[in-house]
């Protein structure tokens, strides 16, 4: 990629933020600066350059080059580049917000984003794969059952996020705030509450309810249809261990 796009690479990225791609800053050819990118191998993430070029900078990071092929991208450099996460997180949910319902477009037809149902279904079977070890396989059968049902009844079909929170999001100089790292699925807009609030991990723990009727409300979507995707997902989302934080976050917005 330095030899094809003629880019001087600095020092890597590190850090918890850079944890499913390799990512350093350039100097081009013409004296300007700009990011490189080579993501891993992931389900979620593989359109992501399709989708940062179909948000076009609006309200993203934009695409100087890519090759689909090696999932390598050269990115606009944000400036100062500074996390949100540096913000409280009350106004890192409007930050937030503000970005979610600009980046909520219908992508015309034939487009080749993925539903959201594609991504809920592939948790699911990693979730039933390893059934021996579920903690509460009640909590977690109502989660499997939502992921099923919560896109099949979404009426929505708008490019998500799907994986939009504090640390995907940058300070800039051509905008306040942009977004990095989109892994784009066509779907409900109430599950693109999701990251964000899992991300707030104290406030969603202590005080549920209000956190998710709050943030829905900044979003304008219906809050009842976030709770359930935050239980969903509390309940029924792969992954290697199962924390007694998670199943009682599942606990608390049940289904009732």
């Amino acid at each position: 990629m330095a030899e094809r796009w003629s880019l001087s690479i600095g020092t890597p990225f590190e850090g918890p933020e850079v944890s499913a791609a390799w990512v350093a800053p350039v100097h081009r050819a013409d004296g300007t600066t700009a990011i490189v990118k080579l993501g891993m191998p992931h389900m979620e993430a593989r359109d992501e350059i399709a989708g940062l070029r179909f948000w076009d900078g609006d309200p993203t990071v934009r695409v100087l080059e890519a090759d689909e092929e090696l999932d390598a991208m050269l990115l606009e450099r944000c400036e100062p580049g500074t996390h949100l996460r540096v913000v409280p997180e009350p106004e890192q949910d409007v930050v937030i917000a503000k970005l979610l319902r600009r980046l909520w477009r219908r992508p015309v037809a034939p487009h080749r984003f993925r539903p959201l149902a594609e991504m809920t279904a592939y948790w699911a079977a990693e979730t039933l794969a390893d059934e021996s070890r579920w903690p509460d396989p009640g909590l977690t059968g109502e989660g499997l059952a939502l992921f099923e049902e919560l896109p099949r009844t979404s009426r929505d079909e708008v490019l998500l996020a799907t994986d939009l929170h504090a640390g995907n999001v940058l300070r800039a100089e051509r905008e306040p705030w942009l977004v990095i790292d989109p892994k784009p699925f066509v779907g409900d807009r109430a599950y693109d509450a999701t990251q964000h609030l899992f991300n707030c991990d104290e406030r969603l723990q202590t005080n549920p309810l209000p956190t998710i009727e709050r943030f829905a409300g900044l979003l304008d979507v219906d809050a009842e249809r976030v709770r359930l995707w935050i239980f969903a997902r509390a309940a029924a989302e792969s992954r290697s261990h199962w924390r007694e934080a998670e199943l009682e976050l599942a606990r608390k917005l049940a289904p009732r």
